[in-house]
């Protein structure tokens, strides 16, 4: 605690000096902090988008769908009615089931016909599950409109529709036949994937499952009250249900490839910001603390030729590193805090990335994690930085050191 004071004595005696070092360090931990929490609020919505418009946080199928499923998906339908989806839903932490049964096939709008992929939803719990699919025009899917569809808008683009215009499905049903409805497009919707928008519909599940005259579903989907609770759900419904339910459940974060690229992209970017960071805050400090070593050369003589010991300079000076640390990473983590809420009320406008049809409004999400990263990050930088400075004014020749004053 002395040596403590000791270095805060000493920073004060210079404290334009002590002022810059506090600076650099408050520079990079803010840095850190906002570049970190602007990745981590994507990190935090490309996972909500995916979750809340196509994936679920758990998806139930048969056992065998995912692999086989596509060569032969009618081959693995779920039930309509089932005791086990009362086993799911009185789980603690599962809130909505949402069957989804998937189609494709023709639309068809006066001369033009193009392909599509449909997705039979119930539009009650979909409300729920879809937050991120957003219908711009029209409106949503209601049941007491059976034979209603929404499509992406650029499928309705593509086909020359508008809400209100009635349209022709086909579809090969699984014994071979074609089979043909006549709906009514009620709304246009657009997400976050805009492969997805440009190609898909939805419509009830009732009336999917008629056009295909088939009864159940491809997948149940399960919308979480946490997303956190995704892992610990999963193995308490595995266990549940057991090995012979002849049910598999797989989480959202498997089903999600290029989210998982993404997060590791973005995460070795930011080892670069952060390694970019930390050279700075080591030669910047490295740099002030050489020049206050060579400013105090003979008083170091002097304290050495009163018999303070070596490792005692040296911890004298580590110490004022170790002050400026603390000092810079707490005044930069309660200054990044701040500029992250402003920034954050503002909104950060941003273009549409690659594979999206529409912009978004970014924010800065800040986690007590990431503040505690920032904060070690600079106190830890601060410390190596001194190193060298330390060990150059414990190894000083005294006789020299004292010469230097005369």
């Amino acid at each position: 605690m002395f040596t403590l004071l000791l270095a805060l004595r000493n920073q004060l005696r210079n404290s334009r000096r002590s002022l810059l070092a506090i600076s650099a360090i408050m520079f990079g931990v803010i840095a850190l902090l906002l570049s970190e929490g602007f990745i981590d609020w994507i990190f935090w919505a490309m996972r909500d988008s995916y979750i809340h418009s196509q994936l679920g946080h758990i998806q139930v199928t048969r056992s065998g769908y995912t692999e086989q499923g596509t060569a032969d998906p009618f081959n693995y339908l779920l039930p309509e009615t089932t005791p086990i989806q009362k086993i799911i839903m009185s789980d603690p932490h599962v809130e909505v089931l949402a069957p989804r049964l998937y189609i494709s096939g023709l639309i068809s709008h006066g001369d033009n016909t193009v392909s599509f992929i449909g997705q039979g939803v119930d539009p009650d719990t979909e409300q729920e599950l879809s937050k991120n699919v957003i219908v711009s025009e029209g409106k949503d899917l209601t049941t007491d409109m059976p034979n209603g569809l929404t499509m992406g808008r650029g499928l309705a683009k593509n086909l020359g529709v508008s809400p209100g215009d009635s349209v022709v499905l086909l579809v090969n049903t699984p014994s071979g036949s074609l089979n043909a409805i006549e709906a009514t497009v009620s709304g246009l919707f657009y997400s976050s994937i805009k492969t997805f928008d440009d190609t898909a519909l939805r419509l009830p599940i009732v009336t999917a499952r008629s056009l295909l005259r088939v009864s159940g579903a491809h997948a149940w989907l399960l919308l979480l009250d946490k997303t956190d609770q995704t892992t610990d759900t999963l193995q308490r419904l595995r266990n549940s249900l057991g090995v012979d339910s002849g049910l598999e459940l797989t989480p959202w974060y498997e089903l999600s490839d290029f989210y998982q690229k993404t997060v590791a992209l973005f995460s070795k970017q930011v080892h670069v910001v952060r390694i970019i960071i930390a050279l700075i805050i080591v030669t910047s400090i490295s740099n002030l603390l050489i020049m206050s070593v060579l400013e105090r050369t003979g008083e170091i003589g002097t304290l050495m030729a009163i018999g303070i010991k070596r490792s005692r300079i040296l911890w004298m000076f580590i110490s004022e590193g170790l002050l400026l640390g603390i000092i810079g990473g707490i005044i930069g983590v309660i200054l990044g805090f701040i500029l992250a809420s402003v920034i954050s009320h503002i909104g950060i406008p941003m273009p549409p990335p690659p594979g999206m049809g529409v912009g978004f409004i970014g924010e800065i999400l800040l986690t007590p994690t990431i503040a505690i990263n920032a904060f070690v990050l600079g106190l830890v930088t601060t410390v190596l930085a001194s190193i060298y400075p330390a060990r150059k004014a414990s190894r000083m020749e005294i006789v020299n050191a004292l010469r230097h004053n005369r």
